[in-house]
């Protein structure tokens, strides 16, 4: 079930493949593997999408689909994880990764009140780079880790009731 429904989420294949604007990858889209979808290939997904979500950078999705095509795992699923930072959520998880990386870089965290404007992003991205992206790579790598796990522990799960169930049914017919 964890299959068909993930998979009725994703775009068609075909429909990707044909996509004037991703021909520059040429064979490499044409990986099977990239398309696939099972216990490794969405755990390897779901770790890629949900790392490259936490990276503050423009263009998170073609940094995930590079980092799909590298380590062959389930391409639309990667890219797609990489929305969970979406507007809404941004502010709230980059102040978070921000507060960690002033916490494990031991710098204080700035006191400056936020202003919606490109002078405060100039006058304070010197001072809030550094913690901003050392606390966005750690939480990044351990909630990126989590996810692979309870995506893997999940699957299994799932199969294994799965299973149980068909026996139950043959047993009781």
């Amino acid at each position: 079930m964890a299959r068909k429904l993930i998979q009725k989420l994703l775009p068609d294949p075909a429909v990707i493949r044909e996509n004037k604007s991703l021909q520059f990858l040429g064979e490499h889209l044409l990986d099977p593997n990239l398309w696939h979808l099972n216990r490794r290939s969405a755990a390897l997904a779901f770790f890629v999408g949900v790392f490259v979500c936490f990276i503050p950078m423009p263009f998170q999705m073609v940094l995930a689909a590079f980092l799909a095509l590298l380590v062959r795992c389930n391409l639309p699923l990667s890219v797609a994880l990489v929305w969970i930072s979406n507007p809404v959520t941004m502010p709230v998880m980059f102040y978070f990764t921000y507060k960690i990386g002033c916490y494990i870089l031991q710098t204080p965290v700035s006191s400056e009140e936020f202003h919606m404007n490109l002078q405060w992003l100039h006058h304070e991205i010197g001072r809030i780079w550094m913690p901003l992206y050392a606390g966005s790579l750690i939480t990044g790598l351990v909630v990126a880790t989590l996810s692979y796990f309870g995506i893997r522990l999940f699957w299994r799960w799932h199969i294994i009731r799965s299973w149980k169930q068909r026996k139950k049914r043959k047993a009781n017919p």
